[in-house]
């Protein structure tokens, strides 16, 4: 964790820094049991008010690629093989339907905008993840779904960075897991801080937040360890880092420490409990994985917490052919027995709480895929998993939905062709996506970083934000 350039370095009265950090460390807070790696975005964040205090970003993540065609930008009038088997339904919002097994959504559509014309060219799971992540196209041949160093670092892992946290919260949340797909040792590209470093990664919350009784562990003090007590033991350890002062080392020693004393001092594990939620607001967001991580969204947001990353997760993300939101078989079935259930439960449950609290304003929310569903039923056109009764990858056009920070719910945002192939109004890149979320963070998405990997001078994004959504 900590790096010396000659040996293990050890202090003047011969402990050494493993040692030190056994004895003096996160043992000593009482916190043995979280891990340091969370913690050390805590470090610093990139520059002083960098963002405008308030203000918050919520990034649904619907991984595997949910179907435009037949949930939210609907085909009536096109062949069969096309619409599908669904019938589009009006909404709350008059002249904007969309799928029949999305009633609650519909009903809060003055909430959300439908912006149908996102669009990039990479059809693999995991390059797509990360264009989506990170804002721009894939650096490689898409081979693998799996993260390499020289992935471009992640929205999260960017905050993490350059935005600032709040009573002692990190600036950027990740939850409940990083995707990956089954089998494989690594997880999805671009959801890490890659080549701008491994040590901006977001602070991540990992478990299945749908159980009852989930809590994060590590974030309490050891039974009979008060807070008093912590801080006695924190100038204790500050005695230890100053015979340690002069020694060459890569990060300061105090960086994960100081961060985990910031989340005690804070009370940061009464943020993350669910069991703090009255039965009957659980309730209403569903004890599903997705449901109850929208809700540990909402406590990070009134938190101060700059961005969360939710990732969808669902029973079948153990599945390696038809992952979450990925449907090459069985679509219309998959749709509307798990994931339609699902989503339209938790989704407008969220968007409704916030505006109820006073958030919405100040959140935007983004609900968007790495890509949508071909236009035609059983097309391929890239993988062999696809039947007759499913949909393939289909980057070329899909929908992101939208709602607070500043956009204008009921409208749609930008258009399609007949069939739902082609964006023909108002194309948005994935790095104008991003740039998007930056600005209204209050970051900088012209700014320059360094990379790890080939010392390059790089932009945070090459997008434009979309300024016409209000």
């Amino acid at each position: 964790m900590f790096s010396v350039f000659h040996g293990e370095a050890r202090a003047c009265d011969g402990i050494s820094r493993r040692e030190l950090m056994r004895v003096g460390g996160l043992s000593m807070l009482g916190l043995g049991g979280l891990d340091l790696a969370r913690l050390r975005a805590r470090a610093a964040p990139g520059s002083p008010g960098a963002r405008r205090r308030g203000h918050s970003c919520v990034f649904f993540y619907l991984f595997g690629g949910p179907s435009h065609i037949d949930l939210w930008d609907m085909k009536p009038a096109a062949p069969a093989e096309v619409r599908g088997e669904f019938t589009p339904t009006a909404t709350r919002v008059p002249g904007i339907n969309i799928c029949e097994h999305l009633p609650n959504l519909g009903r809060h559509m003055d909430k959300v905008c439908l912006l149908r014309s996102m669009a990039h060219r990479m059809n693999v799971h995991g390059p797509a993840t990360s264009e989506i992540f990170s804002g721009r196209p894939y650096h490689a041949p898409p081979t693998t779904d799996q993260a390499s160093r020289e992935d471009w670092p992640s929205l999260s892992s960017m905050v993490t960075r350059y935005g600032l946290g709040h009573r002692g919260l990190p600036p950027s949340v990740v939850l409940p897991w990083y995707v990956q797909f089954p089998g494989q040792s690594r997880r999805i590209a671009g959801q890490t801080g890659a080549r701008m470093g491994e040590r901006h990664n977001a602070f991540l919350i990992n478990g299945d937040l749908g159980q009852a009784d989930f809590r994060l562990e590590g974030l309490d003090p050891a039974e009979g360890v008060s807070l008093g007590r912590v801080q006695d033991r924190r100038r204790l350890l500050a005695r230890f880092e100053g015979n340690l002062a002069a020694m060459p080392v890569t990060e300061p020693l105090d960086t994960s420490y100081r961060a985990v004393y910031d989340l005690l001092a804070h009370r940061a594990a009464e943020v993350f409990d669910l069991r703090r939620e009255p039965a009957h607001v659980r309730e209403r967001y569903g004890q599903t994985t997705v449901g109850q991580s929208l809700l540990m969204a909402r406590r990070l947001v009134e938190a101060g917490v700059s961005l969360i990353t939710v990732n969808w997760m669902d029973e079948t993300k153990i599945d390696g052919a038809n992952t979450c939101w990925d449907t090459h078989q069985d679509n219309f079935a998959k749709l509307k027995d798990l994931l339609c259930p699902i989503f339209d439960r938790a989704f407008p449950a969220f968007i409704d709480d916030l505006q109820q609290r006073g958030l919405l304003e100040t959140t935007l929310v983004v609900a968007v895929g790495e890509f949508g569903r071909t236009p035609k039923l059983g097309e391929f056109t890239q993988s062999a998993n696809t039947r007759k009764t499913g949909r393939d990858h289909w980057p070329y056009a899909f929908t992101a939905l939208l709602a607070g920070g500043g956009v204008r719910g009921g409208q749609i945002y930008g258009a399609t062709t007949s069939n739902g192939g082609f964006v023909s109004d108002r194309p948005v890149s994935p790095a104008d996506l991003s740039a998007t979320i930056m600005h209204h963070l209050g970051i900088d998405h012209t700014q320059i970083y360094e990379d790890e990997f080939q010392h390059l001078r790089n932009r945070l994004s090459e997008g434009s934000p979309v300024r016409d959504l209000g």
